[in-house]
């Protein structure tokens, strides 16, 4: 009766087939949408790579086979070499400042009521493309501290605590009592007391003149003292004026240094007036005057930055300028997730803020700060454009880097083999540095 009931009773739905697409298979879908980027990544990516590996045991011309002579270059060239070291350098400096200024960045605008704004500022410069940066940062370190940013700082703050001379060019004219010395210049003759010395020079610009300057006088003789006068010795115009005595149009050196020299020793010295004028003590009596060399010094012009031993700094401190925004504020975000009970409670045990951060923040920050480094390290291998526009022809060669010399010598040493060699070189500095960062994403992953 239950098998004939069961068999009577009306059959159950049937099982769901699976419904088929319209277009066909998925993996056929999943093909037809990753088409186009698979084109464009072997356009752009494989077919280069390919062609720089084959062109790289290429000769010049391309139509004969070089072998590994074009990577022998690589290790013989000097300019070569040059970039290799530079590049060094960068990888091992411009990651490891941009991400410790980027930490104490994080670090200490999370507490302030500014800090957003203050980290908006920071992270600016990266809106900012590498050729505008580059122009800025040629025009931050030019020499002349008029033009430069850096050089005015410098040249301020060197000038607070020694003062450069006035009279960089001064030099005795025609018909002059005064002999060059040593970068100074002193009197032929011994001095006597009584008779008033002229001391005539000729050759600062009028308008390099110290301020507060007066119109020059002849000095007036002093019993038992030695008097005279220092000043320019020129007049505007052909003819115009008296040599060796001053003229109405004619100033004094104002703050010119005279000493009384005996026998190689000093033995009175004094500093012209406004108008010129000085006065020695009886001691000067039968000494020589002489004018030292401080009173020629040539004005402090500041730091060389691009020049031979600056220049690579000097470039990657424009490079640690944009690229520490983007360290902190991936850092920020990082900071942003670490547990604050974890801070607390090491803050409750005694741990200063130091330690803190020493032993607490840092080590949570670690994989953080691990992909900003890696990050950083991959873009300073390509470094060129910040190279290229900062540096200056004399000293290029001293701040080359390899994606700098690739250029060089595919473009204009015309030798394309030897510049494929650099680029395929520069892959397999990249590679590893891409494995590593691609493990440590996949064990952050598991956990």
């Amino acid at each position: 009766m239950a098998s004939a009931a069961a068999a009577g009773a009306a059959p159950g739905p049937a099982a769901p087939r699976g419904r088929k697409s319209v277009t066909g298979t998925r993996k056929t879908v999943a093909a037809l949408f990753l088409l186009p980027a698979l084109v464009l990544l072997g356009a752009l990516v494989v077919y280069p790579i390919g062609y720089s590996i084959v062109r790289s045991f290429s000769n010049a011309s391309g139509d004969g086979f070089a072998g590994f002579d074009n990577y022998r270059t690589l290790f013989t060239d000097d300019g070569i070499r040059t970039a290799l070291k530079n590049n060094v350098i960068w990888v091992v400096f411009a990651p490891t400042v941009a991400t410790a200024l980027g930490l104490v960045f994080a670090v200490l605008t999370e507490r302030v009521r500014w800090g957003t704004a203050f980290k908006l500022v920071v992270f600016m410069p990266m809106a900012i493309s590498m050729l505008a940066a580059g122009i800025i940062f040629r025009l931050v370190y030019d020499q002349d501290p008029d033009k430069g940013v850096a050089n005015a700082v410098w040249v301020g703050v060197h000038d607070t605590f020694a003062q450069s001379s006035a009279f960089p060019k001064a030099h005795p004219g025609r018909k002059s009592p005064l002999v060059a010395d040593g970068g100074g210049f002193v009197t032929k003759d011994a001095v006597r007391a009584g008779q008033p010395v002229a001391l005539p020079l000729v050759g600062v610009a009028p308008d390099q003149l110290p301020d507060g300057v007066k119109r020059a006088v002849a000095a007036q003789p002093e019993p038992g003292k030695v008097t005279g006068t220092t000043w320019q010795d020129f007049t505007r115009g052909k003819g115009v004026g008296r040599l060796g005595a001053p003229d109405p149009s004619e100033v004094g050196y104002a703050g010119m240094r005279i000493e009384a020299v005996k026998d190689g020793k000093v033995v009175a010295s004094a500093e012209a007036s406004a108008d010129g004028t000085f006065t020695l003590p009886a001691a000067a009596d039968g000494a020589r005057l002489r004018l030292p060399a401080d009173n020629f010094r040539e004005p402090y012009n500041g730091v060389s930055w691009l020049g031979p031993a600056l220049v690579t700094p000097a470039i990657i401190g424009a490079y640690v300028w944009m690229w520490a925004g983007f360290a902190m504020v991936l850092i920020a975000a990082g900071l942003a997730g670490v547990p604050r009970e974890l801070l607390e409670a090491a803050r409750v045990d005694g741990a200063s803020e130091w330690q803190v951060f020493r032993k607490v923040t840092v080590p949570l920050l670690a994989p953080v700060l691990a992909v900003v480094v890696v990050t950083l390290m991959i873009n300073v291998l390509k470094v060129f454009d910040l190279v290229f526009i900062i540096a200056p022809g004399s000293s290029q060669d001293d701040a080359n880097v390899l994606a700098l010399e690739l250029y060089r010598k595919g473009f204009s040493e015309g030798q394309p083999g030897v510049a494929s060699a650099i680029s395929v070189f520069l892959l397999l500095l990249v590679i590893p540095v891409m494995l590593f960062n691609i493990r440590r994403l996949r064990r952050e992953v598991r956990r």
